[in-house]
C-alpha cells in the first residue's frame, strides 16, 4: 500500500506540475496578447499624432491658397478694368482715326 500511496503522490505531484505549466504557458500567451495591444495603441496613437501634425499643416497651406485666391480676385477685378480702359482707348481711337480722314479730305479739296 505504501507503494500505492507513492505512485499516487507521484501522479498528483506530475499532474500538478504539468498544470503549472499549462498555466503558466496560458500567462506567457496572455502576457504576448497583452505586449501586441500595447504596441497597436502605441502606433494608433502615433498615426493620430502624425495625422493631426499633417492636419495642421494642411490649414495653413488652406489659408495660404485662400489669401492667394482673394489676391487673385483682386488682379482680376483691375485686369478687367484696364481691359474696359483699353476698349475704350481703341474706340476713341477709331473715332480721331475717323476725324482725321474726313479733315484729309476737306483739306484735299
Amino acid at each position: 500500500m505504501a507503494s500505492a500511496s507513492s505512485t499516487s503522490a507521484k501522479n498528483l505531484f506530475v499532474d500538478s506540475k504539468t498544470r503549472l505549466a499549462e498555466r503558466v504557458q496560458v500567462n506567457v500567451n496572455n502576457m504576448g496578447s497583452i505586449c501586441r495591444q500595447v504596441n497597436r495603441g502605441s502606433q494608433s496613437a502615433d498615426m493620430l499624432t502624425h495625422s493631426a501634425r499633417n492636419m495642421a499643416l494642411q490649414e495653413h497651406a488652406l489659408k495660404s491658397s485662400e489669401e492667394n485666391l482673394h489676391r487673385l480676385n483682386i488682379l482680376l477685378t483691375h485686369l478687367g478694368y484696364q481691359q474696359e480702359s483699353i476698349q475704350r482707348s481703341a474706340h476713341a481711337l477709331e473715332n480721331v482715326k475717323e476725324q482725321v480722314q474726313y479733315q484729309v479730305r476737306d483739306m484735299q479739296r
